[in-house]
């Protein structure tokens, strides 16, 4: 059984910057010597409300980039949407303030060894970790096409830096109201064959993954996904996070995505459970 990420530490750390970028909010802390063992597809949980609040548990946020260089060592940066009574907080902080974080959590994405043509796939802000991701496979010499999606043009998050880490960037939105109309799935196929990509990444709404899945076992490709699930304390402790997984030995586990996750390979995961245990699970 995993264990929570062995370079994982606990800290008060100083809020640098915070800003609102469409729909969302940009934030960078100031981490220290966490940024360099931070990887792409790892997350952070911060300790939301102040001494009298009765929001317990902490909140799980992916970590959209980690440096450990510039004039305040290292920092790692988030995108968050402030949607519940958690993330409103958090985008509510002041430069200055300090939040309590333990980071870095989870598993990261898998870096081939050898450069690859990778099309990375998200939705809305689910996407951040994938700016990360392509700034590293781009230094090691990969080819890297991204498709980004949403309901409505306001929910893609798709910074100029980030786009100057890809070879080619592909919107797609709902409403038409920018790029192609439809889903990120519906010029998926296309852009495969185009760039004959070799490996395929992708976060974003678990509904979406699984769409992005069926066509990565349709053109017979890898795919690593960062799965959604709700996490309550991000450590392993509380069982609320999930997900029926089949190992290598073939069985089906129900496992937690903040440990064994949150990137999975998205060929081992039981699409469609809807946060029930499948028949032929261990143990039922």
């Amino acid at each position: 059984m995993k264990t929570i990420n062995p370079k994982a530490q606990q800290r008060d750390v100083e809020v640098l910057s915070n800003k609102k970028v469409g729909a969302y909010h940009h934030i960078v802390l100031a981490v220290g010597d966490l940024a360099i063992a931070t990887r792409p597809g790892n997350f952070v949980a911060i300790s939301v409300g102040d001494a009298m609040s009765n929001t317990i548990l902490r909140r799980a946020f992916a970590i959209y980039r980690a440096s450990d260089r510039g004039q305040y060592g290292g920092t790692i940066e988030l995108v968050v949407a402030p949607h519940g009574l958690g993330s409103r907080w958090l985008c509510a902080r002041q430069i200055h303030d300090r939040v309590n974080i333990v980071a870095p959590l989870g598993t990261s994405f898998g870096i081939p060894t050898e450069p690859v043509n990778a099309l990375l796939v998200g939705g809305g802000y689910g996407a951040a970790p994938l700016f990360g991701l392509a700034e590293v496979l781009k230094s090691q010499g990969s080819r890297v096409d991204m498709i980004l999606g949403a309901s409505v043009a306001g929910k893609i998050y798709a910074p100029l830096e980030g786009k100057r880490s890809v070879n080619t960037t592909t919107l797609t939105t709902e409403d038409g109201s920018t790029g192609i109309k439809g889903r990120v799935t519906d010029v998926m196929p296309a852009l495969i064959e185009k760039h004959k990509s070799e490996i395929i990444y992708s976060c974003g709404p678990m509904a979406m993954l699984n769409a992005v899945n069926q066509i990565a076992e349709q053109f017979q490709l890898m795919h690593q996904c960062a799965v959604e699930e709700s996490m309550a304390c991000g450590i392993g402790v509380c069982m609320t996070c999930v997900i029926p997984l089949k190992g290598d030995d073939g069985l089906v586990r129900m496992s937690r995505s903040c440990i064994d996750g949150p990137v999975v390979d998205g060929s081992a995961v039981i699409w469609g459970s809807d946060r029930t245990v499948p028949e032929g699970t261990l143990g039922k």
